[in-house]
């Protein structure tokens, strides 16, 4: 790799390491293994620099990386447990709620035709702006634009249906109950 090369993809890296970041955070839950994700991923791709030929790409290219090195971790993990004759007395927090809440949105993700997917994705996870979208998508910014505004309010009247459909299955329910208890 030329000496250009070194120096571009060190600037690469400066300017998107926050946002590269945040997506490794989505990935792995904890921080330091996020970290040690993108670094990873990073001296992966400083490998393969060269070859990427349109660097407005090197985001996905980064993003990609960072999907298959954390698939290959989550392949070879060894078992972490260890057979006790006691039980440990911590407690575990409860994050039923916020695992129902992200089941439930990545349901409804599935209304949506693969184009609106990706501009949800990475409009709001990935806090894109709607050029950088519009670039890594090849689409125009106005395209984008309608594209994200169709996908939300088609998320919208799924997310209420679906409200609807388990207000009226509680009253079944309910009913159901009152009528066995009399």
């Amino acid at each position: 790799m030329a000496h250009g090369e070194v120096l571009e993809f060190e600037e690469y890296v400066r300017t998107r390491q926050d946002a590269l970041l945040r997506s490794a955070r989505r990935l792995v839950p904890d921080p330091v293994d996020a970290q040690d994700l993108l670094q990873t991923a990073l001296v992966r791709t400083y490998g393969r620099w060269d070859g990427i030929a349109d660097k407005r790409l090197a985001d996905a290219y980064l993003r990609r990386v960072m999907i298959n090195t954390r698939t290959e971790w989550w392949r070879a993990r060894k078992l972490e447990e260890v057979p006790t004759e006691q039980l440990p007395d911590a407690s575990v927090e409860d994050s039923t709620e916020q695992h129902a809440d992200r089941a439930l949105l990545m349901d409804i993700m599935k209304v949506l035709a693969p184009k609106q997917r990706s501009v949800v994705v990475l409009r709001h996870w990935e806090q894109m702006s709607t050029e950088e979208t519009a670039a890594a998508l090849g689409m125009s910014a106005g395209t984008v634009k309608s594209t994200l505004h169709r996908a939300l309010a088609r998320l919208r009247q799924e997310l209420e249906s679906r409200d609807r459909e388990e207000l009226v299955a509680s009253a079944l329910e309910r009913e159901e109950r009152e009528r066995c208890a009399a």
